[in-house]
């Protein structure tokens, strides 16, 4: 795990390209601590940083081919590099490490794009053949791994993180005030877009090539659902089982020791208990001072239960609000996600003993295991009345005060495509504007999810709600605070859940063993109960949950929002009477606005610190 940089040299700048690259590289020195090195010829710059996993000894890069004509930055693993290393061998390549890196190298040179079909694992890379001038990158399937670019012109600039790009004079560094909306909505920016203008994100499952000032992406993978009604499921369960222990028995390769996130759910757990079977296991786990949020004690009772080793800490309530700043800067763009900040100490508990962990990431956006997924059984009967009625009965239950079963009545009458974006927005489409200071035309949020529904638009309800959450709220959230707040540690993070082999049974599964009324992740559960105890298996989901919406009520932190809200950054951006009302009245009890709070006041931590103070 490692970080790279680099960007097209332009003969009409007068730079120090080799002072430059080095700046950019320090800038996300945290990737990779252990080693740094560079490449610069008189068309391109490239840096790397490096956290040593996998042959500590020569495995640094840039790395280059036989003749030096092609050179490599890489970010991320390769599970099965071992096997195509010696395809390649056999076809005449002569290796000079024993790195997944130098395989994809010389894996391109023989297959060119087609490569990257046969690559099992996370990655981020560029290539640069120096020979035909002509820049090639990619990014795995399912995004875990992070790929920026800043492109204007003729300039490109790419990067593990954009924060790199502040270190160059050719970057230069604009808010995109006009993704505001979508942030408060969605809590990320739901497109390749980013808050900063003219930087860009590779989608997962993408390539890109830039040759003669031309920048061109591609898509090499798409998920596609092919669902097979035709096995019963006990062969779902045991097909999971037996590919989950490839998959971490892949995702434990490494030549420095591994270690396992461990929460009180089924997912971590599954993973705890197959790694231990080859291994001297250390677990790591946090919680809170607060006992009704903290999963610590479930977490350690599995630890004693499977017979590994547990360290665990309690997040503060000071220690959390002292670390959010510098958390949004590790971000790179704003992310308000509050389990966000418990992973980040997670991920530093963990640092302080080992280099690799595994965690169980992706389990539920492909096995179906967030309780909303329930939520099409629940209108499957309702949704048999006319549409006609539905939204008579729609329109005055909206009318109605907040009572029980309005939200069911009101959401009854629209399609999945429309009431479902991750369940619930933040701020809704009117809200949004009452909140914003300037005047920012946005579009519906639903038409920036309407694309992914499309694609399913043959499935039932449940796989559209799991496919739009893989290509969003997945690639933007989850996998975003995963990579960076265990490499803001110096921490490779691995997800063996999100694995190729056990994608390739999640589109086939259907959704009845995936979810039902009673149960979530059922054919997953089925499997990780021939592993765990019962009640581990049947864990009922808790989603990492922090204390947040009770601090915000305390004197001391509702003061630090409120200074905030109040100050210079917040009347530039929003409605200063309407945010402090949201503020007060959760501190008075009167409505539950934590996510609303903690989402304005995260996007200004994060302007401040970008925009401000850099």
């Amino acid at each position: 795990m490692c970080g790279f940089v680099g960007y097209l040299n332009d003969i009409n700048i007068k730079m120090d390209n080799d002072k430059v690259i080095k700046s950019m590289a320090d800038r996300i020195a945290h990737r990779g601590p252990d080693h740094d090195d560079y490449y610069v010829d008189g068309d391109i710059s490239l840096g790397f940083r490096r956290l040593s996993i996998i042959d500590l000894d020569t495995g640094n890069q840039p790395i280059t081919n036989e003749d030096a004509s092609k050179v490599l930055v890489f970010n991320g693993e390769i599970y099965n590099y071992q096997s195509l290393r010696e395809d390649l061998k056999a076809k005449g390549h002569i290796f000079k490490t024993k790195t997944d890196s130098e395989v994809i190298l010389h894996g391109y040179e023989e297959y060119g794009e087609e490569l990257l079909l046969k690559l099992r694992g996370m990655f981020a890379f560029v290539i640069w053949d120096s020979a035909n001038k002509k820049l090639f990158g990619a990014r795995d399937i399912f995004g875990i791994k992070p790929f920026f670019y800043y492109l204007k012109g003729e300039t490109l600039l790419f990067g593990s993180e954009i924060k790199a790009f502040l270190a160059n004079p050719m970057f230069e560094k604009e808010l995109n005030i006009e993704r505001l909306p979508e942030y408060l909505c969605f809590e990320y920016i739901p497109s390749c877009e980013t808050m900063f203008k003219n930087v860009y994100k590779l989608s997962p499952g993408c390539f890109f090539t830039w040759q003669n000032a031309r920048f061109d992406t591609g898509r090499y993978f798409e998920m596609k659902y092919d669902i097979d009604n035709s096995k019963n499921q006990e062969y779902w369960e045991n097909l999971i089982s037996e590919t989950f222990v490839d998959s971490t028995l892949a995702h434990g390769i490494a030549d420095v020791e591994v270690g396992c996130f461990l929460s009180s759910g089924v997912d971590s757990s599954y993973v705890v208990k197959e790694m231990a079977k080859n291994n001297d296991v250390r677990t790591f786990s946090v919680g809170f001072e607060e006992e009704k949020y903290s999963e610590l004690k479930y977490a350690q009772h599995f630890a004693q239960v499977a017979g590994v080793r547990n360290f665990s800490k309690k997040i503060s309530a000071e220690e959390y609000f002292n670390i959010a700043c510098d958390v949004q800067y590790y971000m790179d763009e704003p992310l308000p996600n509050p389990s966000a900040l418990a992973l980040y100490f997670l991920a530093k508990l963990a640092s302080e003993q080992v280099k690799v962990v595994l965690s169980g990431e992706g389990a539920d956006e492909l096995f179906g295991g967030y309780h909303y997924y329930k939520e099409p059984l629940d209108f499957e009967k309702y949704q048999k009345l006319p549409l006609v009625l539905r939204k008579l009965i729609s329109g005055i239950a909206v009318k109605m005060p907040n009572i029980k079963g309005k939200r069911f009545l009101v959401r009854g009458s629209l399609p999945i495509e429309k009431r479902y974006i991750r369940n619930n927005y933040v701020f809704d489409w009117t809200e949004r504007k009452n909140i914003l200071n300037p005047d920012i035309p946005a579009k519906n949020p639903s038409e920036f999810t309407k694309v992914f529904f499309d694609k399913v638009k043959d499935e039932d309800d449940i796989t559209k709600m799991q496919y739009v959450d893989m290509q969003t709220w997945l690639v933007e959230d989850i996998l975003v605070k995963a990579d960076r707040m265990s490499m803001a540690n110096s921490l490779e993070l691995r997800v063996p859940f999100l694995d190729k082999e056990m994608l390739k049974i999640a589109l086939r599964i259907p959704s009845k063993y995936r979810v039902q009324k009673e149960q979530t992740k059922v054919a997953l559960r089925g499997a990780a109960a021939k592993q765990l105890p019962p009640e581990t298996a049947s864990m009922r989901k808790l989603g990492f949950p922090t204390p947040l919406n009770d601090w915000l009520r305390r004197d001391e932190f509702y003061s630090r929002v409120k200074e905030k809200f109040e100050g210079n950054c917040a009347k530039k951006f929003f409605n200063v009477a309407y945010i402090v009302k949201l503020l007060d009245d959760h501190k008075n009890g009167v409505s539950h606005n934590m996510k609303k709070v903690w989402s304005i006041y995260t996007f200004i931590l994060w302007y401040e610190k970008y925009f401000v103070e850099n």
